[in-house]
């Protein structure tokens, strides 16, 4: 039976911590507010007094805080630092490449193997076939922990040695999230200002969310492999498509920076001699600053 320890029981936390009571583990729980892991006995959890507690009693130590402050805090003290010898410690907060890297700095001090990890969806979605989880660190450590990580999220993706990979590789998904959800919200506010079902919205926006992100694969090796030659979508035809939505937003009194920004990439895009590649040559303004 795999000893883990899960530091952190917020949403996120909580549900690591079930996922892995399911699989058969021995799961050893601390959370600051006691209540929190408390709940979690009842389901079979192991709750240790403290954070050097839990850490002590697991082989692989699972952190999902607030973010890295409270992780530091947490592995900042002298208990935890000697109970982490030896273990493998999984970071699954949030954070940055350059935090990732000072983490893992702290944990070879310490003694302890680290991967750096970042979950791609909400805690309601974890534990399903195609729950995305990144992880980064050496290749040998994510092989003593792939178990663990896979009875929480059947899609993990190990990016390689460098631990930061996952943290960056987090912030590029989270672009395209935040800039999806955006544009959903915008397309949302226009179709009710037609009068229009915007249930019906997303469902339409649900039932083309596969194909988009075919497209979006294709796309991503388009840039990868630098070869802009028109195999899907040319980059001229999106210049007036974005117009027309920045129009029709500003026609209905709403409000319409976000489309106004993009309509105004796409036409640079094309005014710098793109409109006759693939769209992802619009990659090419982005990194030109």
């Amino acid at each position: 039976m795999e000893k883990v320890a899960v530091i952190g029981l917020g949403q996120m936390g909580a549900t690591l911590a079930k996922l892995l009571l399911k699989a058969g583990a021995q799961v050893h729980v601390w959370n600051r507010n006691a209540a929190k892991a408390e709940r979690l006995a009842q389901a079979g959890a192991v709750v240790a007094g403290s954070a050097a507690q839990a850490v002590a009693a697991a082989r692989i130590v699972l952190v999902c805080v607030y973010d890295y402050a409270a992780t530091f805090d947490i592995l900042g003290d002298p208990a935890v630092r000697a109970a982490l010898k030896d273990k493998i410690l999984v970071q699954l907060t949030t954070g940055s490449a350059d935090e990732a890297r000072q983490l893992h700095a702290l944990a070879s001090e310490a003694g302890a193997s680290f991967l750096d990890g970042a979950i791609q969806v909400a805690p309601e979605q974890m534990g399903q076939p195609d729950t995305t989880i990144l992880v980064s660190g050496s290749e040998h450590t994510y092989g003593d922990a792939r178990a663990v990580l896979g009875a929480l999220g059947g899609n993990v993706v190990y990016l390689g040695g460098d631990v930061a990979a996952a943290a960056v590789m987090d912030l590029a998904t989270l672009s395209y999230v935040y800039g999806a959800s955006a544009g959903f919200f915008q397309g949302a506010a226009l179709a009710q200002a037609e009068g229009l079902d915007v249930g019906t919205y997303g469902e339409i926006v649900e039932a083309m969310s596969p194909s988009l992100g075919a497209f979006m694969r294709h796309e991503g090796r388009v840039v990868r492999d630098g070869d802009f030659t028109v195999s899907q979508s040319p980059l001229a035809i999106s210049v007036p498509a974005t117009e027309r939505i920045e129009n029709a937003m500003r026609s209905k009194g709403l409000h319409a920076e976000l489309p106004a920004v993009i309509a105004r990439l796409l036409r640079k895009s094309a005014e710098a001699g793109y409109g006759g590649e693939e769209f992802a040559a619009v990659v090419k303004v982005l990194r030109a600053t």
